[in-house]
């Protein structure tokens, strides 16, 4: 089986939704093209193609198809420009065409007025009519034109082409022009909504940085990120973002970590410490050692996930597409109906009466409010929670977790901190928790186990390694060595047992040591792996949205499990699990789930690849940094915080009503429109309320879907 390749290209000028969905659907039906994505608010189209594929070929069919739908739409592969440069060249067109269309509207509307405000011979009138409807609308009827010279009939230039033109067939002058002024003031709202949309949703990842500061020798060389190597100097100073992945080498700082976690709280920053690309520096000077090169460090990765999210499309967004398809031209077609039967069938009716009728449903059925606004709308939502440090890879995930039955959680690094610490220390036998720490630390000094470390760690003072003799390790028991002449023993039940020593058994999910000092029992130390703070309230919270089963999947032992378990309010625990065993435990779970139900599979994105692949939706929890948790899951927490799981599901479910508020208000405005046109109670002032002022009212709504501060 070949393996896929992804391509990306900008589609720059694109403006028109409707036809950004034409160009998919032609894209998708290429032979060689296994997957393809036009995502309307970044101007990208994704695709996936066979990797023996002849590129050169390809890209010419791709720019056919652009050039037929939309002929002034230029095709750029994305690694031949940067991505903010095609940006920028694109915003100066966009800015060049509103001055056009505003010029356009001043002197058109003016000559409008003219020819409203006072009496002149119907010759004249028409002229006046007919001049300022060539310089308000003259561009749509040749962009219409154009369509159905290239074979597209049904486009929203059409309709109001036929519609206008049509009243200026039935004497119906001003309201012919009033349309097409109505249209471009319409027009110019849409796209400064849309325009607005993308800079608010671009500017909630704007982490990208614009240089760094390499050190060549002794002195600072301003280059750009992409022409610095692993290997490499830099040199952050106050107020700079963190350009490249590295470690700090030199210098102490509080660094502000919002753009990847959604924290506020800043993180103070050391020598020894990874500094993340996308961090930004507040007060110290920070010398950092580059560990990754651009294209492979954090900011680069989170910003290529998010910018292409939208090449993932939601069933709701691939559904309006579809249905736009077949409306446009079942509308077009009813309107020639109501112009022509009821003339035909009812006494005395004029044709001009029910033209008028038919013009009037022309102009209403546009099917743009949905088209544009639902994108957005999903968009939103992924830039919304990239913004809270949740990192959502595709609409089709955000839908998703609308319907969540079950969520299955790994152990250690997810709901608990996977950093071995500590917790009691039972002393026993006249000895004070202080000396049976001490004890303890000295024996384990010599070894480098986690548990060893955890002791030394909590005892925190410095060991003199003169006052520890004969030190031996024990297999699979523990240690015994001479401090302060003492015979330390430091270990399990087995090592208590084989030296004939009483100790007290203790009930605990975590591990025991215990220590006997001249084989005389001193107590026990326990070391656990903490539960996080909000693992408890993650797992309350989500139960109170609905959530109906919550289960753990570990392979820690049972006694540790089950406790952590009941700790948390857990439904299910399996315990002593290998991986390979956690996917079956997963697919069991997942055949008691309803058909649109889905399993959430929570992991640390490292150990649990199987698993988050397997489960309908994938989640990586403390994915900051980690290449793995990025490849492996459909959402990844920049954040240790399983509670972040909770508010992807309330930013999912607020993205959905929004959506469906836009469905329900386009489609119902419409509806009314569009019997009361057939009835002929609305005129074609009212039509271009219920096309452009709906699309206008639909895209700021979905504009909501951003704002997630209070979920």
């Amino acid at each position: 089986m070949n393996s896929t390749i992804k391509r990306r290209f900008i589609l720059q000028g694109l403006d028109c939704a409707n036809c950004a969905g034409k160009i998919e659907n032609e894209v998708k039906n290429l032979e060689v093209v296994r997957f393809a994505s036009i995502d309307f608010v970044s101007k990208k189209l994704t695709l996936e193609t066979n990797q023996n594929v002849s590129t050169s070929e390809l890209d010419e069919k791709i720019k056919g198809i652009v050039k037929k739908i939309e002929p002034d739409v230029k095709v750029i592969f994305e690694e031949n420009t940067s991505t903010a440069k095609a940006k920028e060249n694109d915003n100066d067109e966009d800015e060049e065409n509103h001055k056009k269309e505003i010029a356009k509207l001043a002197i058109g509307g003016v000559i409008f007025a003219i020819g409203i405000i006072f009496n002149f011979k119907s010759w004249l009138e028409l002229t006046i009519f007919l001049i300022s409807y060539i310089i308000v609308g003259g561009n749509v009827v040749l962009l219409a034109l154009k369509g159905i010279a290239r074979g597209q009939v049904f486009s929203e230039h059409f309709l109001m082409s036929v519609a206008t033109i049509g009243a200026f067939f039935v004497g119906e002058y001003p309201e012919g022009v009033a349309v097409m002024l109505f249209y471009l003031v319409g027009e110019l709202f849409q796209d400064t909504a849309v325009d607005h949309s993308r800079k608010s949703i671009s500017s909630l990842m704007d982490i990208r940085p614009d240089y760094a500061n390499l050190k060549v020798g002794k002195e600072l060389k301003r280059v750009s990120p992409e022409n610095v190597s692993a290997g490499d100097i830099i040199v952050v100073k106050p107020g700079e973002k963190v350009p490249l992945d590295g470690k700090i080498i030199e210098g102490t700082s509080m660094a502000d970590t919002s753009a990847l976690t959604g924290e506020s709280v800043p993180r103070k920053l050391e020598p020894g410490e990874d500094a993340l690309s996308g961090f930004i520096n507040k007060n110290g000077l920070l010398t950092v050692e580059v560990t990754k090169d651009y294209s492979e460090s954090t900011v680069s990765k989170i910003l290529d996930l998010v910018q292409n999210a939208g090449s993932r499309k939601a069933p709701t967004e691939n559904f309006i597409t579809k249905f736009a398809r077949y409306y446009t031209p079942v509308v077009v077609f009813g309107a020639l109906a109501l112009a022509v039967i009821p003339p035909l069938v009812i006494e005395g009716a004029a044709y001009s009466d029910w033209i008028y009728r038919a013009l009037v449903f022309l102009v209403v059925s546009c099917p743009c409010a949905l088209v544009i606004s639902i994108p957005l709308g999903f968009f939103g939502g992924i830039g919304g929670a990239s913004k809270r440090g949740i990192l959502v890879k595709g609409g089709n995930y955000l839908e998703a977790l609308n319907n969540v039955e079950i969520v299955t959680f790994d152990k250690t690094g997810t709901l608990t901190k996977g950093v071995f610490k500590v917790t009691e220390i039972n002393s026993r036998n006249g000895y004070t928790d202080k000396e049976l720490l001490e004890y303890a630390a000295y024996a384990e000094s010599y070894s480098s186990h986690p548990i060893a470390l955890s002791i030394t760690n909590t005892y925190n003072s410095e060991i003199d390694k003169n006052r520890i003799e004969n030190y031996e390790e024990i297999a699979g028991q523990g240690i015994r060595a001479n401090v302060n002449n003492k015979e330390v023993l430091a270990g399990n039940t087995r090592l208590m047992t084989g030296k004939n020593i009483e100790y007290n058994n203790t009930e605990t999910s975590g591990t025991v040591v215990h220590v006997a000092i001249d084989k005389r029992y001193a107590g026990n130390i326990v070391i656990s792996d903490e539960i996080k703070k909000d693992s408890a309230g993650a797992v309350r919270e989500l139960k109170s949205l609905g959530v109906k089963k919550t289960v753990m999947l570990t392979g820690d032992l049972k006694t540790v499990a089950d406790k952590i378990g009941g700790q948390l309010g857990l439904d299910e625990v399996y315990s002593e699990l290998l991986p390979a065993d956690k996917v079956e435990k997963l697919e069991l779970l997942n055949s008691k789930k309803s058909t649109k139900g889905k399993l959430v599979f929570v992991g640390d994105g490292i150990n649990d690849a199987p698993v988050l692949a397997r489960a309908d939706i994938g989640i990586a929890m403390g994915g900051l940094g980690s290449d793995a948790a990025i490849e492996a899951a459909n959402i990844v927490i920049m954040t240790d915080e399983p509670s972040k799981i909770s508010s992807a599901i309330k930013i999912a479910k607020r993205t959905r009503i929004i959506v469906y508020q836009n469905i329900v208000f386009a489609l119902g405005v419409k509806a009314v429109f569009l019997v009361l046109g057939a009835l002929g109670m609305a005129s074609m002032w009212e039509a271009v309320f219920a096309d452009m002022g709906v699309a206008i009212i639909a895209i700021l709504n979905a504009m909501r879907a951003m704002n997630t501060k209070s979920l």
